[in-house]
């Protein structure tokens, strides 16, 4: 009994002197196709470009939904009439409102200001980091007849370090979206 009690602890500690195999850190790696941009062809008091990637499907008022179906996500832009600029401090507001509303969730809040004097188009690009509902809005308008505002959406449970590249992508789609708005 002795001799196989020392046999099977012979063998343990010979079999646990392996060497030691580090294996390296690995991160996913997710590639989106390089973004081709075309213009709407549509009745919208405004037009502006588009990634091919996402399908276009019109809602009431001169809304459009922008869909990203491999990705799960959707652009969601709202078009209100400005009436002689009477109301565009409810719709500043209303939009301003809209995006600081995700502060509980989010980490940070970055702005970008949109001033094209030439193409009369005003606004404001948010970057919402952090596992917020959206990851980011904006709002244009030309102050007198038109206010346009946007937010990224995705169908799944927010998890900003598992989506943060597909956040960074579309982002760029938002960021030319809301470059390329001109007034009809």
């Amino acid at each position: 009994m002795k001799f196989f009690l020392v046999v099977i602890l012979a063998l343990t500690i010979i079999a646990c002197n392996d060497e030691v195999t580090i294996k390296p850190n690995s991160q996913l790696r997710l590639e989106y196709p390089t973004p081709e941009y075309e213009s709407i062809d549509n009745t919208l008091p405004y037009s502006f470009k588009k990634n091919k990637e996402a399908t276009i499907s019109s809602k009431r008022y001169g809304g459009v939904n922008l869909k990203y179906s491999k990705m799960k996500a959707t652009i969601y832009i709202t078009y209100q009439k400005v009436n002689n600029g009477q109301n565009i401090d409810s719709l500043l507001y209303d939009a301003q409102k809209l995006t600081y509303d995700h502060t509980v969730k989010a980490e940070s809040i970055l702005e970008q200001p949109r001033v094209d004097s030439i193409n009369n188009v005003y606004g404001m690009f948010y970057m919402i980091n952090g596992n917020a509902a959206t990851h980011s809005q904006f709002y244009v308008t030309d102050s007198v007849n038109h206010f346009v505002t946007g937010s990224l959406y995705f169908d799944i449970k927010p998890n900003y370090d598992s989506l943060y590249p597909a956040i960074v992508y579309l982002r760029n789609d938002v960021r030319t979206l809301m470059e390329t708005i001109e007034w009809e």
